[in-house]
């Protein structure tokens, strides 16, 4: 897959417009709410239709109000109705009722509006965690962590609730627009048809500004992930914001977000906005000229006052349902691009899969890299026609000057990133052959930086093994040499460490590691700069802690101090991407003018051999 298609960023919601399709993919999330979204649905229908109740009810009452006859004559469809001022006097109270009524349906409109549009938001979310976590590494260099965060929680949102609350909305606007016309035109179909004619001339616009919506949802969406990314890494970098005085530069680049968020919003209000104004004079336009040709149907005769009442009384309330017809049309617009964003998630496949038939490791031999080559980005080599054979059990370091592919070595053992050209081959089988799960339970990593999640040492420690006994985890306790630091807890091992582990010193979140990776037992241990940023102290004591984790391991060593890397069984010098000296520490000290010698010297002075 292209890098280009894995940036969320560059999101262009090509289904936006492809209203069947949308909707096909989204079913199985309805399909999972169906029966409560159906009695959603149903119950909108008369809480639509009661506005036109009262306001059919205001005939009947005003024209015994006017008249003051005891018995109201109409005719209707042929048939003539008689109503007796007794159950006229009754409206009033009835009017509360309904009023009552629609209390009670708008309140379980919401209640299962809420309930199904958070069901299916939170089904689309776990759907789309288990794509996130699918993802290879290359999916996280390209994307940041505030895209990632808008893509996968704020669409799903906007796709599913709104979705549910748009649809009710409409039903529930729908009907309570059917229910006002047939009352306008029960009472005078003449005046009915120059009402709605201008009600749907004032809501025309709406279908010109789809295009604007998707333009705009996508750029705010882009804006909202770089804002989030902003506020992840003021929090994460507090401490180099603070040491460096870099607030003012952290404040003018959300101040450029907040101002391109404003541009943005701006420029749909300015497209949008204007409907409200436009209908509603419109629609006065509409009134203006129904109450001056009502004035002449009512001396004629050929209307009674009720009939007026009623009449206007619905035509003012169907502004209403019109004008919300009309910003439903635009909001579902904006639902239906976030739906397509969504469902280009899911068209997201990682790099990095498991081939048919691919067979379990059971056991770690030798591994060989047999002319390795690989690169970031095209065209820029970062490991050039690599080899090198490793046996069972055999620490290997990694050394050379930053840059030269130390870190890219170890990061292709588990399929973090696959080679270009070229095979890395375990038991003389090709790595891309084996089931990338059964691989990666293989391989134990410790690396500079240990990421501690939040919640318990043991939680963390866990990780490793969810399934360990208890004596398993005070063994990797004991081997970790962390049984001293934990008795100074007051929770011991249970004491929850936050996020990050912030509230530990690099030396134990570096022991909680090793007793992570440790309590795993996996055959291969690949020690990434594991101990370089730790006082000589706490290197001291996890270097102990190190020694007993690659006891009877297949080890790769990354280091950029040399010191630690003496007892390596051979060392493996990269300069530039390739592998230019091989051998013991005292092989490689030997070697006049060699490459090892010459980085030793830079770190120690002069050697003597």
């Amino acid at each position: 897959m292209e890098d280009s298609l894995l940036k969320l960023k560059n999101t262009n919601s090509k289904t936006a417009f492809n209203y069947g399709y949308l909707l096909g993919k989204m079913f199985p999330y309805i399909k999972k709410v169906l029966g409560r979204a159906v009695i959603l649905f149903l119950l909108a229908i008369p809480l639509g239709l009661l506005d036109g109740v009262v306001a059919f009810a205001l005939r009947p009452y005003m024209d015994f109000v006017v008249n003051g006859n005891e018995t109201q004559v109409y005719e209707f469809q042929g048939h003539t109705i008689y109503l007796q001022a007794f159950f006229i006097k009754f409206i009033p109270y009835a009017i509360v009722c309904f009023a009552l009524i629609q209390g009670l349906l708008k309140y379980l409109c919401n209640y299962l509006s809420d309930w199904t549009g958070n069901t299916m938001s939170n089904a689309l979310k776990m759907d789309l965690f288990k794509k996130l976590t699918a993802m290879d590494t290359k999916f996280y260099d390209l994307n940041s962590s505030g895209i990632v965060l808008s893509r996968f929680l704020s669409d799903p949102d906007q796709a599913s609730k709104k979705l549910i609350e748009t649809l009710k909305t409409f039903i529930l606007s729908a009907f309570e627009l059917v229910a006002l016309v047939v009352v306008l035109l029960v009472n005078s179909w003449k005046l009915a048809v120059i009402g709605v004619g201008v009600m749907a001339l004032a809501i025309t616009p709406v279908t010109i500004i789809r295009k604007k919506i998707k333009s705009v949802s996508n750029a705010t969406m882009v804006v909202g992930g770089n804002m989030t990314t902003n506020f992840n890494e003021t929090f994460a970098g507090n401490k180099i914001i603070t040491a460096y005085n870099l607030q003012d530069n952290q404040n003018n680049k959300f101040a450029k977000q907040i101002k391109q968020q404003f541009n943005l919003t701006i420029s749909l209000t300015k497209r949008v906005g204007w409907m409200s104004p436009i209908m509603y004079f419109v629609c006065s336009i509409g009134i203006a000229i129904v109450m001056n040709y009502g004035n002449s149907l009512i001396l004629s005769g050929e209307m009674t006052a009720g009939s007026f009442a009623s009449f206007v009384t619905s035509l003012l309330l169907l502004y209403k349902p019109t004008k919300t017809l009309g910003l439903t049309l635009t909001n579902i617009q904006g639902t239906f691009v976030a739906m397509s964003r969504v469902f280009e998630l899911f068209d997201l496949m990682p790099e990095i899969k498991n081939r048919k038939d691919a067979i379990e490791l059971k056991s770690v031999g030798k591994i060989e890299f047999n002319n390795v080559n690989f690169e970031y980005e095209k065209g820029i080599p970062v490991l050039k026609n690599f080899n090198l054979d490793v046996m069972p059990n055999e620490t290997i370091a990694l050394v050379g000057n930053s840059g030269g592919g130390k870190s890219t070595v170890v990061n292709l053992i588990p399929r973090f990133y696959d080679v270009v050209s070229g095979s890395i081959k375990i038991n003389g089988i090709d790595i891309r052959d084996y089931d990338i799960r059964s691989l990666r339970n293989s391989i134990s990593f410790v690396f500079q930086d240990n990421y501690l999640f939040s919640g318990t040492i043991r939680e963390n420690i866990l990780m490793g093994k969810p399934n360990a006994t208890e004596d398993e985890v005070k063994n990797a306790i004991r081997l970790a040499h962390l049984e001293d630091f934990l008795g100074t807890l007051p929770d011991g091992i249970d004491t929850v460490v936050g996020e990050r582990g912030a509230s530990l010193s690099g030396g134990q979140r570096q022991r909680v590691a090793i007793a992570r990776a440790l309590i795993k037992n996996a055959p291969i241990v690949i020690l990434d700069e594991a101990t370089s940023a730790l006082d000589n102290e706490s290197e001291a004591i996890v270097q102990k802690a190190l020694d007993n984790l690659i006891q009877n391991r297949t080890v790769f060593v990354i280091a950029h101090r040399l010191s630690t890397i003496h007892n390596a069984n051979r060392i493996a010098v990269l300069n530039e991407g390739e592998l230019v000296e091989l051998g013991s520490h005292s092989e490689l000290i030997a070697k006049d003018g060699g490459r090892y010698r010459h980085l030793y010297e830079m770190q120690f002075g002069s050697v003597k051999v």
